[in-house]
């Protein structure tokens, strides 16, 4: 069994966990990264990057279909589920290949196994890493970081299976294609496979408790949203709840309640996308000064927790639950173990992307929320009719939306949905960072012709200045 001592250890290698080790190696600290599964986490292994690989996919197929719209011949267009469902799983892989190359190239140490915190000796903590029941290292650090994550919460009777009920993990490897399927949440997650699935020819019902889709958007980007997905031939359920799922030999009845009225519908599949849970058993927490609240940790602004050299990061300290938001913790959280002094994180500053189609993406606060701190505001909108590029390109369904308070110019959030809007919202998010007001935005000068130029008119169209509409 070895043992080991290292100035810092990482129990989990997802986004948050190897960039904190990575960012520790920089600054001249022995660092190793304890992980049970695979180098990259959730994000990269069953999230964020294959299901981009499925929506490309799904991208291209819709393009296809549409062929004679861009003066093209595509006759017999079809899928092989098998080959899709391969692609996506060799991107994760080449992915996988890349974040144990950079461990090495940062001489990061990776331990193979489930991280435990075992107590102290002197001022350093203890960590035993355990493998299928069997003790793997001991290992000692003066700080340890935990950046396990989370994973799909399950509604009580309607747990998934993996065949009839998935989670995001079973829907992005399935083993046959579903002609009809309930999605029972339209956050990120949802209303991604919703749109992949709905975009292959799966007819797609999403069951939303909250009165709009994707909830956490702009009123106006989930009223847009809405109706685009409804013009797809998507059926949007709000103010609706799934009560029961009853199991045949091969589909489910789901029971919908909605507005006092229950019904049944008979789908081949459904994939439940009601939040996350975040991985806090079996941590060695118990008998320690870290407190958790709903399943996830507490911390302070630099990822401390109550208990003396043990760090958080990522998803398991809440919400967002974005990769690049754990990723900028773990820096955070290890540069103020280097007595750096970073920046605490600002969630207004974190940006949010959806990739169904039309994507979604957004940063800071929404104009009711504006409203309700207070802010007096002005408010810009610009269609992407309006903009030569998108017209161009044939995809003009969307809108930018820029907030800004009234009195010092400050931009106070930006929301997109339409073509491409995931690559432009860092514009947004750069403006903010650096504290930009509407004078900055406005004498920017954008490259012509692209779909950015909708970003610059949003701005000019919320002090009265908009040239193309």
């Amino acid at each position: 069994m070895t043992e080991s001592n290292f100035d810092v250890i990482v129990i989990g290698g997802g986004p948050g966990g190897y960039v904190a080790a990575i960012r520790a190696s920089q600054l001249g600290m022995k660092a190793a990264v304890v992980e049970r599964e695979n180098l990259g986490g959730i994000c990269l292994n069953w999230g964020c990057i294959p299901t981009k690989a499925l929506l490309r996919t799904s991208e291209i197929y819709h393009l296809m279909t549409h062929a004679k719209d861009y003066g093209l011949k595509a006759d017999n267009v079809g899928f092989d589920l098998d080959a899709i469902v391969k692609r996506s799983r060799g991107v994760a892989g080449q992915l996988n290949g890349g974040v144990k190359g950079l461990m090495k190239k940062n001489k990061v140490a990776i331990f193979d196994g489930h991280g435990k915190l075992n107590g102290t000796s002197g001022n350093l903590r203890k960590l035993a890493v355990i493998k299928d029941n069997k003790p793997v290292a001991d290992l000692m650090a003066k700080h340890i970081i935990l950046a396990t994550g989370a994973r799909a919460r399950e509604l009580p009777g309607m747990e998934a299976d993996g065949e009839l009920v998935w989670t995001y993990r079973h829907a992005m490897v399935p083993k046959v294609f579903p002609k009809s399927l309930v999605v029972i949440g339209s956050g990120a997650i949802g209303i991604e496979f919703a749109s992949f699935y709905q975009t292959l020819g799966s007819k797609v019902t999403v069951v939303e408790v909250m009165d709009r889709v994707v909830p956490v958007e702009d009123a106006d980007v989930s009223a847009f949203a809405r109706k685009a997905f409804e013009k797809q031939g998507m059926v949007i359920k709000t103010k609706a709840t799934v009560k029961v799922l009853k199991k045949g030999a091969s589909n489910v009845t789901v029971t919908i309640e909605q507005d006092g009225k229950t019904e049944q519908l008979t789908v081949d599949r459904v994939i439940s996308a009601v939040g996350i849970v975040g991985n806090v058993e079996n941590l060695g927490i118990e008998g320690t000064k870290i407190k958790v609240e709903k399943t996830h940790i507490v911390i302070d602004e630099f990822c401390r927790t109550g208990e003396p050299g043990v760090y958080a990061i990522g998803d398991i300290v809440g919400a967002p639950w974005l990769a690049h938001k754990a990723s900028h913790e773990g820096v955070i959280c290890v540069e103020a173990i280097a007595g750096l002094h970073p920046h605490p994180l600002k969630v207004e500053l974190i940006p949010g992307c959806t990739y169904c189609h039309p994507q979604i993406a957004s940063v800071g606060l929404t104009e009711a929320a504006a409203k309700a701190k207070g802010h007096e505001l002005k408010v810009g909108k610009f269609p992407f009719i309006g903009n030569g590029k998108a017209i161009a390109l044939g995809d003009t369904g969307g809108f930018v939306k820029t907030v800004f308070d009234a009195k010092t110019g400050e931009l106070l959030g930006a929301h997109m949905i339409g073509p491409e809007v995931t690559e432009m919202i860092q514009g947004y998010t750069i403006a903010k960072t650096l504290e930009t007001t509407e004078a900055e935005l406005i004498h920017t000068v954008f490259p012509h012709p692209t779909i950015s130029e909708s970003m610059h008119e949003a701005v000019l169209d919320a002090y009265g200045r908009v040239v193309h509409m």
